[in-house]
C-alpha cells in the first residue's frame, strides 16, 4: 500500500485492516510532522493512518465521529476498541520497535496518568503552537 493511500480517510468498514488505525488531524502542522515521523519508522506498515481533516463530516469509524477525532488523538486497535490521548500514543508506540520502550513506560498505570495530564496540557497549548508554526512557515515563504 502506498504512503498516500495510508493517510487518506477510509470508509468505516475499512479501518480495521491493520493492527492499529491512527486518526490524526492532517490540517495541524504539528500533527502532520509527528505522524510523518511515525510513518517512516520500522513497523509502520502495521498501522493505517487516517487523516481525519480530509474526511467528510460524520463518522470516520464506527463509534468515532470527525469532530471528536479532531479534538483528541485516537487509535483503533485490531479488536475494534478505541484508545485516546496518552493511552492511544502508548498503543502506537508499542507497535514501533524504536518507540516500544516509551509505549511500555506510558502503559504503566502511574505513568499513564502523568502522560495523560501532560497530553491534556498540550491540548490547551495546541492552538497557540499551531499558530506559531503556521506563522513561521508563512514568514519563511516570503
Amino acid at each position: 500500500m502506498s504512503d498516500h493511500s495510508r493517510t487518506t480517510a477510509r470508509a468505516p468498514n475499512d479501518v480495521n485492516v491493520r493492527d492499529l488505525t491512527v486518526f490524526f488531524d492532517g490540517a495541524c502542522p504539528l500533527c502532520r510532522a509527528e505522524i510523518g515521523v511515525y510513518r517512516n519508522c520500522t513497523g509502520s506498515e502495521r498501522i493505517a493512518f487516517v487523516d481525519v481533516a480530509a474526511a467528510s463530516d460524520g463518522d470516520v469509524a464506527p463509534g468515532l465521529n470527525r469532530e471528536t477525532a479532531l479534538a483528541r488523538f485516537y487509535v483503533r486497535r485490531a479488536d475494534g476498541s478505541l484508545a485516546s490521548g496518552a493511552a492511544g500514543f502508548a498503543q502506537l508506540w508499542l507497535l514501533l520497535p524504536g518507540w516500544r520502550w516509551l509505549g511500555r513506560i506510558v502503559s504503566l498505570s502511574g505513568a499513564n496518568t502523568l502522560a495523560e495530564l501532560a497530553y491534556r496540557g498540550f491540548l490547551v497549548l495546541r492552538p497557540s503552537l499551531q499558530w506559531i508554526v503556521r506563522r513561521g512557515a508563512a514568514v519563511t515563504r516570503h
